[in-house]
This record gives C-alpha cells, sequence and structure tokens, in this order.
C-alpha cells in the first residue's frame, strides 16, 4: 500500500503561550522590551475559566471545551472512597483534544511545553509535554524523542521549592528552563513538516508568583534582577517570532495567556473559614496542607484549591452524610457567608458560583458543589493544616480571571480559553 504524499500548500498556524501574562503589564514591559511591545501594541485579552487556573484552562485550550467537558477542575484529583489527592494529568481529560481532530484530518501538530499534556498522548506530530511532567519516560512523543531532548539536558520544570526563598536561584532555574524551550525550538520547527506548532513559556508565572512586588515596583531592591530577567525573556520570545516571521506561504499566528496575574493581597483559606463555621472537622492533624485524608464523617463541606467546595454528601463520598435535601439549604448559607467575607473592609468573593450554573450538563464526579471567584489579589487556598483564614505564605503574585493576553494576526476575539481551541479547528475547516 503506498501512502500518497500532498503537494497542496500548508496553512500553518502558530501559537505562542505565555503562562501567567496580563495585557496591561506586557503594555507596561513593553516600554522596554521590544519583543513584547510588538504583541501588546495589538493585543487584547480573553477570559480565563474557573477557577483561574493552568491546568484548567491550557486543558480548555487544548480541548476547546469548558471543565464541564473536559473534565479538569483544578490540580488535584480526590479519591472520594479514600479521600486521598493526587495531581491530575492528561488520562484525566475526559473529551478529544484539538490535536486528536486535527491529527484526523491529516493535520500535523508538533507541541513544546504545553501544561496538561503528561503524560504525553499519542498524537499526529511530537510533543514535549509540559507542567506537571514528572519525568522523562513520559514526556514526548514519539518515543525517539526522549534520548534526543535527555542530549541536551532539557530541563522539564524549574525548582521553585527552593527558588521562593532564593531569587537568584529561582531566575538561573528559568533561565535553564528558557533555554531548554530554545535547544526544543530548534529541534523541532526547522523542518516545516507540520501545519500547527504549539509553544509555551511558563517562566513568567513562575516569575510573578514569588516575585510579582518586585517586578511592579521599581524601588524594590530585587526590581533590576527581575527586569534582566524578563529582557533574557523578550529575547526569548523574539527568536521565537522570527521564525515565524521566516516562515513561508500563509500563515497565523496567536499569542495567549492562560490567565491573568495581579499582586497580592492576602491569601484566604476556605478550609479555614469552613472549621471555624462548624462545617468542617478533622479526625486528627493533618501531616501536611494537602492531607484530606483528616476530615471527619461529621464535615458538611470540604474545600479543594483554589476555591472548590464540594458538600460532603452521601452518595458521593465513602465517610459523607449529608442528604440530598438538605444540600441547597447547605449551598445557600456557605455562599451567603462567603459573600459577606472581607478583610480590612474589602469584600473578599466577587461572586460564588453554583455547579448546575458553572458547568452545565456536567458528569463529572470532581465537580465542586461551588466553585468561589475572588476580587483581584485575593488569593483563595484550601489548605488542610492552617489555623488562620488569611495570612501571607512566601507568595507575592496571584491569579485573575480577567487580563489575559491574547493577539492573533486574524483579529479573532475569543470571549474565554475554550473559544481559542475552536478557532484553531475553524482554521483548518474541521468546524464551522
Amino acid at each position: 500500500m503506498s501512502i500518497l504524499l500532498s503537494s497542496k500548500p500548508r496553512r500553518r498556524l502558530v501559537v505562542l503561550g505565555l503562562d501567567g501574562l496580563p495585557f496591561d503589564l506586557a503594555g507596561r514591559l513593553g516600554l522596554s522590551l521590544p519583543n513584547i511591545r510588538r504583541l501588546a501594541e495589538k493585543a487584547t485579552t480573553v477570559r480565563a475559566e474557573l477557577p483561574e487556573l493552568s491546568p484548567v484552562n491550557w486543558t480548555a485550550f487544548f480541548t476547546g471545551e469548558g471543565p464541564e467537558k473536559h473534565g479538569i477542575f483544578g490540580f488535584s484529583y480526590m479519591d472520594p472512597n479514600t479521600y486521598s489527592l493526587r495531581i491530575t494529568n492528561s488520562q484525566d481529560v475526559n473529551c478529544p483534544t484539538i490535536f486528536d481532530r486535527l491529527g484526523e484530518h491529516g493535520v500535523v501538530s508538533r507541541i513544546i511545553n504545553l501544561p496538561g499534556t503528561y503524560p504525553v498522548r499519542p498524537l499526529r506530530g511530537m510533543c514535549i509535554s509540559g507542567f506537571v511532567s514528572l519525568d522523562f519516560e513520559k514526556s514526548s512523543y514519539p518515543t525517539f524523542l526522549k534520548e534526543k531532548i535527555r542530549s541536551i539536558d532539557y530541563k522539564l520544570e524549574a525548582d521553585t521549592n527552593r527558588g521562593r526563598d532564593d531569587l537568584n536561584y529561582l531566575l538561573a532555574e528559568l533561565r535553564s528552563t528558557l533555554d531548554s524551550r530554545l535547544q526544543a525550538l530548534e529541534m523541532l520547527w526547522p523542518d516545516l513538516g507540520w501545519d500547527v506548532f504549539v509553544h509555551v513559556f511558563t517562566e513568567t508565572d513562575r516569575l510573578f508568583h514569588f516575585f510579582m512586588d518586585a517586578v511592579l515596583h521599581e524601588e524594590h531592591p530585587a526590581h533590576l534582577d527581575c527586569m534582566q530577567f524578563l529582557a533574557d525573556w523578550d529575547h526569548a520570545i523574539g527568536v521565537f517570532l522570527e521564525r515565524y516571521d521566516a516562515l513561508p506561504g500563509s500563515k497565523r499566528l496567536i499569542v495567549l495567556a492562560d490567565h491573568g496575574f495581579t499582586e497580592l493581597k492576602t491569601e484566604v483559606c476556605l478550609n479555614t473559614w469552613l472549621k471555624q463555621h462548624g462545617l468542617l472537622s478533622q479526625t486528627g492533624t493533618p501531616v501536611d496542607e494537602w492531607d484530606a485524608s483528616q476530615i471527619s464523617s461529621e464535615s458538611k463541606a470540604f474545600a479543594l484549591d483554589p476555591g472548590r467546595i464540594y458538600i460532603h454528601t452521601a452518595d458521593r463520598f465513602a465517610r459523607g452524610h449529608v442528604a440530598e435535601s438538605d444540600k441547597a439549604d447547605l449551598i445557600d448559607a456557605i455562599t451567603h457567608g462567603l459573600l459577606q467575607l472581607t478583610y480590612n473592609g474589602e469584600p473578599v468573593m466577587k461572586a460564588i458560583h453554583c455547579k448546575n450554573e458553572l458547568y452545565p450538563g456536567t458528569q463529572s464526579g470532581q465537580a465542586p458543589d461551588l466553585v468561589c471567584e475572588p476580587h483581584p489579589g485575593f488569593d483563595l487556598k484550601a489548605k488542610f493544616d492552617r489555623n488562620d483564614i488569611f495570612g501571607l505564605h512566601g507568595r507575592t503574585g496571584t491569579h485573575t480571571v480577567d487580563g489575559a493576553l491574547f493577539f492573533d494576526t486574524n483579529d479573532s476575539r475569543p470571549k474565554r480559553m475554550r473559544d481559542i481551541g475552536n478557532i484553531i479547528l475553524q482554521h483548518f475547516g474541521i468546524i464551522k
């Protein structure tokens, strides 16, 4: 059986991801950084899916669906029988990806560092997975790529655990990941044997979480160090844009962030709030902040990061006892109480969304009953070992729902992240 090669010109689509980059800050950085200025001058914004986390939003991008269809509601997945938590991954995605659909129509994709793609699933093309990638064995496709990325000492992810307390170490780690992404670009781009190329830089998200104050305030002692790193980041963007500019024939560039970012006012622990209102109790002392195993059978509700609240119903959780007939009143009480929560006189919550309103038709057992949307500057948490509702724990920046940067050379205006995946399918005539 012979395989016919098409001579039809490729309608190339290139996607550049800039994780966590807000439109307003891009404009400000563009005053001194030429490559981000090029993008920011014609950019607009796109709204994040809720919760406004990377796994939720990058998955919405690469499926063209919201959480109610793709099934990723946060970083963590809870076993309802054991109450153990693990990190969500690509195997939890409940629907086809846009790369699956593109491949069915003969469209070849190449992907570098796209969060949510680990472990890498087979596709028509090549992929080096992004955050959270745990090891090289499952981080690339086809399998021959594994040895190629090993040979260049490719760095899957920066060490932010140590970096949160050591800016110089963090910047060195981020420079290393920048270099790895550019080496991967050099490996996967040049033969032009692809139709879609997706490349994500995640360094801004890592920097902004721990040093947003240093980035924003010129008087901060670390401001110049952060700006010097951002100049390196801007150079990497320039290397990518030069490759795009040199592409022959029909081409299109989409640039996006997965959520916005702003300076942190305070973290807000919802599990502490639930405990103080008699809705959550624990059988013992949690081993760490992720230890949900101590949730007692008397608990009526609990939260998972960032702002996901679950009613502890008997039909859903092994130790749950809340009857379905009591659920609506409990939801109303929690909603009313959280909307009254203030910090230094400011309301914390912008809105509390019910599952059926936010995720219509979902069949996922991981869907929360309530999703809290905070006002900008409040970082919702759901730790199991904290005693205070409010506090700072080493971070100075937090995500926002609105304000993520978006740019398209074809001037599309998506409303939210899932729409961008569908724009790609439309580009290739797979959907109207």
